[in-house]
């Protein structure tokens, strides 16, 4: 029987590993073993980032929506809870766009509200 040799397909692997940590410092880029703990920290990091992510923009949307409440002499609770009760069914990205860009958009919600 003839002597399996790995070589290739080892060598392939490292290759896929040290290309996918390319950029990092020192040994995460060099090592072979410094180089799969990184990418593993770095692939579970990224999974979570991507569900933090849509938090943080959810965070930012309230905060627009917050200060243009402010301008309006409204609270943001109060905001919403007319948005509701007028069945308005406008999600907070939205909100968010219209209070930055079209101002009298939003001062036609709030009348709506308010009214």
């Amino acid at each position: 029987m003839t002597k399996v040799k790995h070589a290739v397909s080892s060598r392939k692997r490292s290759k896929k590993v040290l290309k996918a940590v390319k950029g990092q410092r020192g040994a995460r880029s060099k090592l072979l073993r410094t180089a799969k703990e990184s990418l593993r920290k770095g692939l579970v990091l990224s999974y979570g980032d991507r569900k933090k992510k849509k938090s943080n923009f959810r965070s930012l949307w309230i905060t627009r929506i917050t200060a243009a409440c402010k301008e309006e002499g409204l609270s943001y609770s109060k905001f919403i809870a007319g948005l509701k009760k007028a069945r308005i069914e406008l999600n907070r990205k939205m909100i968010a766009d219209i209070a930055a860009t079209d101002n009298r958009g939003f001062k036609k919600l709030v009348k709506k509200i308010t009214v």
